[in-house]
């Protein structure tokens, strides 16, 4: 069952007190970032976060689920305290992994190499301000 839109935008409301939160549609369900780096995601109208060491902590009694067949295990987020989890994703951000450098956000690479008219637009599209911002 793929995530509602309605249910993404509940839990960006919830997360609505933090800064450069965002989010990218995938395969029917919302992967979640914050500041660059994947924090969670909505999966099946499930708030789910990494299971990093603050957020462990922070949620002690939080059930662990799949977000889909196959996928590591995940936190379940079951709470609206805005203030907690304001607390909970800063204290998860230095634990997440940084964006890999140099890979192209905007366009798969197989398809530039394939074609020259492809190639000049990604080249072009990675020389924007805002998608050297993206990748550092």
């Amino acid at each position: 069952m793929a995530s509602t839109k309605s249910y993404l935008e509940y839990v960006l409301d919830l997360l609505s007190g933090l800064d450069g939160i965002s989010y990218r549609a995938m395969m029917g369900e919302y992967v979640l970032y914050y500041q660059g780096r994947v924090f969670g995601g909505v999966y099946d109208d499930r708030f789910l976060i990494k299971p990093v060491k603050p957020a462990v902590a922070m949620l002690p009694d939080a059930e662990h689920e799949l977000p889909y067949d196959g996928a590591k295990e995940m936190l379940l987020v079951d709470t609206e305290d805005r203030a907690f989890l304001k607390e909970l994703i800063e204290a998860m951000y230095p634990e997440l992994p940084a964006p890999k450098k140099g890979s192209d956000p905007m366009c798969c690479r197989y398809w530039a190499e394939e074609s020259p008219e492809l190639r000049e637009i990604v080249e072009e599209m990675n020389r924007s301000p805002l998608v050297k911002k993206w990748q550092n």
